[in-house]
């Protein structure tokens, strides 16, 4: 009898999901007036921490969560609350804020659906807990039997 040990790239990656984060939609960001908010994913045991910076959003009225056709969709707009319809009015002297509308996705694990995501909002910080997604991100060894 001999064993043989498959080892597969996790349905859930992390490289894949920083990948997606830096891809093209960050030069499209820029060309649309769009803004990328800056994200940050850790592992806390078998759950991922999804951590996105939105300073000064009012997270009730301008931000979405949701999960679409297995990705994790968060999506808004960042308004300009102080923009004057008479730009000669505005006595902006720097301005390095971004306004605009925004959207991240992240692909999430087949096993993970919309209840193993919690949501919560503190300091200007989006945190999204995707319950059990590395669960799976174990290799398991398949025994092979011979004749």
């Amino acid at each position: 009898m001999s064993n043989l040990a498959l080892r597969t790239r996790p349905a859930w990656d992390l490289d894949r999901w920083v990948r997606d984060f830096f891809g093209p939609a960050t030069a499209e960001g820029w060309a649309t007036g769009a803004f990328t908010p800056a994200v940050e994913i850790v592992r806390d045991g078998d759950d991922a921490l999804v951590r996105v910076e939105l300073p000064g959003l009012d997270v009730e009225k301008d931000v979405n969560v949701e999960v679409d056709r297995g990705y994790l969709v968060i999506h808004g707009e960042r308004r300009d609350e102080r923009a004057d319809s008479n730009p000669a009015n505005a006595a902006r002297y720097v301005r390095e804020v971004r306004y605009g509308s925004f959207r991240r996705s992240f692909k999430l694990p087949t096993h993970v659906s919309g209840d193993d995501i919690k949501a919560s909002y503190d300091a200007g910080v989006l945190t999204l807990r995707v319950a059990g997604a590395h669960r799976s991100a174990e290799s398991q060894r398949i025994a092979i039997e011979t004749e």
